[in-house]
């Protein structure tokens, strides 16, 4: 294995496990009766980190959250390596956490978040096995 492969492998292995704390961030800010906005800006950046860990794979990036959400969607769910779902899960987590942090936080409700941070699990969980089955 060369050097890179083993640095991208363990990139990959940072942004999974980053991906998954600020998914128990999420998690614990729900159970704490935490603010919804700060329970979708956590569960957002969770899917994030696993998107981010997914274009590692192609050897691609981006330094602006549309881009990462956008060469996602080209490279993988338009490709059906990811499901359609997935898109639809990473764009509404995106754009409630855009409402949150620069909108109307007002109508981020407990209910939206909670859908935001199940939304967030099964995305993460859908990464982590389609990594692990192709490692």
């Amino acid at each position: 294995m060369s050097h890179t492969q083993i640095d991208k492998a363990g990139l990959i292995k940072y942004r999974l496990e980053q991906a998954r704390a600020t998914l128990r961030d999420a998690y614990s800010i729900y159970k704490n009766e935490g603010t919804p906005v700060s329970i979708v800006n956590r569960a957002y950046y969770a899917m994030f980190y696993a998107a981010l860990a997914v274009l590692i794979t192609i050897d691609r990036g981006s330094s602006k959250h549309m881009g990462v959400i956008a060469i996602f969607d080209e490279q993988f769910v338009k490709q059906n390596i990811f499901p359609k779902e997935m898109s639809r899960m990473l764009h509404q987590a995106f754009e409630a956490r855009q409402q949150g942090d620069y909108r109307d936080a007002s109508k981020i409700t407990i209910e939206k978040a909670a859908k935001i941070l199940e939304s967030a699990d099964e995305f993460i969980t859908i990464v982590e096995k389609k990594l692990k089955d192709n490692a």
